[in-house]
């Protein structure tokens, strides 16, 4: 049941989660699919894991065969099953894939894909700093982040024929055998809204809000925001899911910023390019190196959406401080604050900011010219 037709070979994609689900990594993942379906030559099959559900089932979505596997539980933000080794053996060898591209940091089915993919050379990308947490009540977690860094993931850089690293955070970054290929942005749907100056003083937020993801700083967003008194015509807009976006609304009620702070959920597609699009600041508040690029920054930037983002992990590399957005201490809701604030009253600042960012994006994260790397990676192999 290969998928490989006339002279076309087949790439299996590997990576714990897949959209629908919105992420990073989801994202990245499926553009390399995407662009591996474009080519000639090449040929994307996507094994990946269910939300639900235990057995394995097999779909066609935008033109790309996905295999989504069972899960017998998770633990924080990884899914386990004690079957992947045979699942994966199995599924390689039906699809008739001669190369594996395994997405990380979480650990599990892209570490598993690696280590039993046989003779078929591997390229592992790896989109993340450190995972430790380093919040009240994650000793635990971080006890095993740190074992399974220390100990796990050396060796599943070397079983890795080639690696990516996403930025030079990543801890596949300086490995002898790494490349580094950023996330990218599609520059003709993420186009420039109006000048910022011109917008409603919307601050927003995209990404997850799970409890596990404590890291990302959203609740120092909510903090900051409350600061923003001076400015009643301002709201935050949360873009995103998870378990913890309760807490957040609590958080702003008990700061007295309720009726100004809406969670909107996922949005995908041309909603989320409107969002982007229409909002006068985004904010990336991230605490640690765990936020190794920070993908809602790019396409922020492709609309000329003004920025601001935590010196932290791999965002410093994405934003240059006072030319393409603005840059604070991580953890620090009184700077975060205070850069928002200029951004929102300042329009000759925020235009000018929005302008450069629209530049960078052109010019360093366009996605046709990243994936092309991929290609010839792939082909080199």
């Amino acid at each position: 049941m290969s998928t490989t037709t006339g002279t076309r070979r087949t790439v299996a994609v590997v990576a714990p989660y897949y959209p629908p689900k919105v992420g990073g990594v989801e994202h990245y993942a499926a553009r390399i699919a995407a662009a591996l379906a474009a080519a000639p030559d090449l040929e994307p099959v996507v094994i990946t894991t269910r939300p639900s559900g235990l057995r394995t089932t097999v779909t066609t979505e935008q033109g790309v065969r996905v295999v989504r596997l069972g899960a017998w539980l998770k633990l924080s933000n990884t899914p386990l099953s004690p079957l992947w080794p045979f699942q994966l053996r199995r599924w390689l060898r039906r699809t008739g894939a001669e190369l594996v591209n395994a997405h990380a940091p979480v650990p599990g089915l892209p570490d598993l894909a690696v280590a039993v993919c046989g003779r078929r050379p591997a390229v592992l990308t790896y989109h993340a700093g450190s995972m430790h947490k380093g919040e009240p009540g994650s000793g635990l977690a971080d006890r095993l982040i740190g074992g399974y860094e220390r100990a796990v993931l050396p060796r599943v850089f070397r079983r890795a024929k080639a690696l990516v690293a996403v930025s030079p955070v990543s801890l596949a970054a300086g490995q002898p055998h790494a490349v580094q290929i950023t996330p990218g942005v599609d520059t003709a749907r993420f186009t420039p809204g109006p000048p910022a100056s011109g917008r409603p003083r919307t601050l927003l937020y995209v990404g997850r809000m799970d409890r596990t993801s404590a890291w990302k700083g959203v609740d120092v967003l909510v903090e900051a925001f409350a600061r923003l008194a001076d400015l009643p015509d301002a709201r935050l807009r949360l873009v995103g899911g998870g378990d913890a976006v309760p807490e957040l609304l609590a958080l702003a009620g008990r700061l007295g910023v309720a009726e100004r702070v809406e969670a909107v959920g996922e949005l995908t597609g041309e909603q989320l390019v409107s969002e982007v699009r229409g909002a006068a600041v985004l904010a990336l508040p991230s605490r640690t190196e765990a936020e190794s690029f920070g993908m809602a920054l790019v396409e922020a930037m492709a609309c000329a959406t003004p920025v601001v983002g935590s010196a932290v992990g791999g965002i410093p590399h994405v934003v240059t401080e006072g030319e393409t957005g603005l840059l604070v201490a991580p953890g620090d809701a009184g700077a975060l604050a205070a850069a928002c604030r200029r951004l929102l009253t300042d329009g000759e600042l925020a235009d000018r900011l929005g302008a450069a960012g629209r530049r960078e994006v052109e010019r360093r994260y366009a996605w046709d010219g990243l994936t092309e790397r991929y290609l010839e990676l792939f082909r080199s192999l």
